[in-house]
């Protein structure tokens, strides 16, 4: 018998297929295309900037680098600057042919498979490097946790950029776009909490924690009076000033960089 679960991962796959095939019907390319933290409003940018910040600096051409919940590619491309042979994962056959469409020209490193973050078809350690940009809720946390270790070798790196599911602002922002049909309960519950950061951290002897957005909520507003540049500088500079214990509750994004798996 099928569970909720289930259900929604059917759900989240046809949305994504149907984005995916509309990009591929109207023969999209890269052209003109934005990737990463360049992709994202200016005044949400941090976190994804100090993301690719790490994957640049911890990720080295032998690398072998799993990427899950690839998507059509807009967090791939930071990975295969890099050099290292990436392999970008996705439960969407169509989202992953619009990746393939829009990053193939970018160099020989890239690697495709159609993959259920919660079930990955790869072998034990086969992975110096997993990825993921925003995946994390579209599987349950203990099976993808368990996959991520399962397929990254012994003393390999997980490097994550995801939201937090503390502030209430937000939480209720999630819930808006569930009743809109943008999301589905499964994913609302599975956004990632502090106790989700303590247990993956645990897998790992090196953890590096980084929150952001404690007031992104708000900052809208100030964009309306002042350059989105100074907004954004605003929003870093009192992402410093509030103390830590407030801030990974009031968080709207997080990073982590974690080093040496325990295996």
């Amino acid at each position: 018998m099928k569970t909720r679960s289930d259900w929604d991962k059917f759900k989240e796959l046809s949305r994504y297929e149907r984005r995916a095939k509309s990009s591929l019907e109207r023969q999209d390319n890269a052209l003109g295309r934005t990737y990463g933290s360049e992709s994202i409003p200016i005044v949400l940018r941090s976190p994804y900037i100090f993301y690719e910040e790490s994957i640049a600096n911890l990720v080295k051409p032998y690398h072998q680098l799993l990427e899950i919940g690839s998507g059509i590619g807009v967090h791939t491309f930071c990975l295969l600057k890099t050099g290292a042979q990436v392999t970008a994962s996705d439960i969407s056959p169509s989202s992953l042919r619009v990746l393939e469409q829009s990053l193939s020209s970018e160099g020989v490193n890239l690697a495709t498979q159609v993959a259920d973050m919660e079930d990955l078809p790869f072998q034990d350690n086969s992975f110096d490097v997993i990825a993921s940009a925003g995946s994390l809720s579209y599987g349950d946390p203990s099976k993808v946790d368990h996959e991520i270790l399962r397929v990254l070798k012994p003393n390999g790196i997980f490097i994550c950029v995801d939201s937090l599911n503390h502030n209430p602002i937000y939480r209720i922002n999630r819930w808006i776009h569930y009743l809109r049909g943008e999301r589905t309960l499964s994913t609302l519950g599975r956004i990632p909490n502090l106790d989700r950061i303590k247990s993956i951290g645990e897998n790992f002897e090196q953890v590096e924690i980084r929150f952001f957005g404690s007031t992104s909520w708000f900052m809208s507003i100030f964009s309306l009076f002042i350059r989105d540049e100074k907004t954004k500088e605003l929003s870093d500079y009192l992402d410093k000033k509030i103390p830590y214990t407030w801030l990974k509750y009031l968080a709207f994004k997080f990073v982590i960089v974690a080093k040496n798996s325990r295996k």
